[in-house]
């Protein structure tokens, strides 16, 4: 820990010697604790950081429109245009790379469920489908059942290694969360939580913000931190020691998500790719997402309000939109790339400032819940780094399976946890007509450990299904019969599973 004479003269140095005013107020320990918080922050780096977030905020929204071009054709393949036969072909490739260890995921969970009325991590959330599942059982669950159909096609038993970047807020929850629930079947050893990193919070002067008095009001950096923690974290010394050469990144609020996918995966390796992202056709030129496409020769991530209304409406000759890969934050990199980005360009990376509502003691001491924004929070996003390579491709894949956001309480009526168990249970009811059962009611779910996206479901053909059921595997069905699967409670919400349907 720093002492107080070499905290005090960094402070002067930066102009931030405000953060010690109630320093002689204090315990001894929170005066440490103050000390040793203060002794972490790079300040001359968070200072830059602010100059450059005050030259963005006085700009103006620049609109990119004459700099654009779509994405080279070369660069991109639809799943839904293409053969089968290739579409197997990338799933072969994708799952030999998973039997032979070189996958990993990192998943993106930092986020609280603040938005979604709860008051712990997004991953715990569950949208209320008939397992009552919780996204990260969904998930890690999603990871167990592919590594047994790599198996199945190789021969070779391989893993994938789940790394979860958490946030200050959220991790210690989400640890104890995953320890109580046994890592819903995954290896505690294959499971590696890290934390991303954590800014200052700034007064539009420049000042640092108190949350407290012996504490600086902090505030995690965005999905783009993920660089950095990974490097500091040790995860890609971590993968570089298990032989990892390939990682699945995405968001932990997406339902449908097909986690480290194999045709993905596989797309990706077969093009030499560094730098991968898994699109959405727009539904409509007005839909308020970020496209993928080329700004000056290099591939970004456009926001809508960085192009006119003109340019979102452009159609070619078939009537398709011109800018139309939306950008769900889903993405492969290689190994390679991402020590690249770490080490060379993680610094490079364009900030994002966001006017924000801190809560802050001001001078007297007292603590301030402002009600309108009175300072800034700075953050970094994951896809900013696909300028930094030409090796760089784009997947589309239907909305319908593979895309359905959380982010909303339910009375916003639209990504929130009805839409969300809607979208699951409808993918769900597909792959049962298309496996020759029938559906005639809402709310029938397949396990993933069943079916990862719609195989091996021989076991509903000709079954008719008309009431709330979940389809179990048949080591979830021996367990159910024999008392054995236990029960998990969450939240106070008590997880079982009904027997296969009728």
């Amino acid at each position: 820990m720093c002492s107080l004479t070499k905290i005090e003269k960094l402070l002067e140095g930066c102009e931030q010697s405000h953060l010690l005013k109630f320093y002689n107020d204090l315990g001894d320990v929170e005066r440490e604790q103050l000390l040793k918080q203060l002794g972490t922050i790079r300040f001359e780096e968070i200072n830059k950081l602010y100059k450059d977030a005050q030259a963005s905020l006085k700009g103006e929204v620049t609109k990119l429109d004459s700099k654009m071009k779509p994405i080279p054709a070369d660069k991109f393949e639809s799943e839904e245009s293409l053969n089968s036969d290739v579409i197997d072909e990338y799933r072969r490739i994708g799952l030999e790379a998973i039997s032979n260890n070189q996958v990993a995921v990192v998943l993106m969970a930092g986020g609280q469920g603040t938005r979604l009325g709860v008051n712990y991590p997004k991953g715990m959330f569950s949208v209320g489908l008939p397992s009552g599942k919780t996204l990260f059982q969904v998930q890690a669950e999603r990871i167990q059942k592919l590594t047994k159909l790599a198996k199945q096609q190789t021969s070779k038993s391989g893993k994938i290694c789940w790394y979860i970047m958490t946030s200050g807020p959220t991790h210690i929850t989400t640890v104890n969360y995953l320890k109580k629930n046994d890592y819903f079947g995954l290896n505690e050893d294959d499971v590696k939580l890290f934390q991303q990193g954590l800014l200052p919070c700034f007064d539009f002067e420049g000042k640092i913000l108190l949350d407290e008095k012996h504490s600086v009001a902090l505030a995690p950096d965005g999905n783009g931190g993920i660089y950095r923690a990974l490097r500091d974290n040790g995860i890609l010394a971590d993968m570089k020691k298990r032989g990892i050469k390939y990682v699945h990144v995405h968001s932990v609020d997406n339902i449908l998500v097909k986690v480290a996918d194999p045709v993905f995966i596989g797309y990706c390796v077969s093009k030499k790719a560094h730098c991968g992202a898994k699109v959405v056709r727009k539904s409509g030129p007005s839909e308020a997402v970020g496209v993928v496409c080329q700004v000056d020769g290099s591939f970004q991530v456009v926001e809508y309000s960085e192009i006119t209304d003109k340019t979102a409406n452009l159609r070619d000759v078939k009537g398709n939109l011109v800018f139309s890969a939306g950008n769900i934050c889903n993405h492969f990199f290689s190994t390679e790339f991402l020590d690249q980005i770490a080490e060379e360009y993680e610094t490079q990376l364009k900030l994002h400032v966001a006017k924000k509502k801190i809560p802050y003691v001001n001078d007297k001491g007292e603590k301030i819940i402002p009600i309108t924004p009175n300072g800034i929070k700075i953050e970094k996003f994951v896809f900013d780094v696909f300028q930094f390579t030409d090796n760089f491709v784009t997947w589309e894949v239907p909305r319908s399976s593979e895309f359905s956001a959380l982010k909303n309480a339910d009375s916003a009526g639209v990504d929130c946890a009805s839409t969300s168990r809607r979208d699951l249970l409808r993918l769900h009811k597909s792959y049962i007509i298309d496996a020759g059962g029938r559906v005639d009611c809402d709310e029938v779910e397949i396990s993933p450990l069943l079916s990862y996206a719609g195989e091996g479901l021989e076991k509903v053909k000709e079954r008719v299904f008309n009431s709330k059921t979940v389809i179990l595997s048949d080591e979830e069905e021996l367990l159910m019969n024999n008392n054995d699967y236990s029960k998990r409670d969450i939240n106070g919400l008590n997880i079982g599973l009904t027997q296969f349907g009728n």
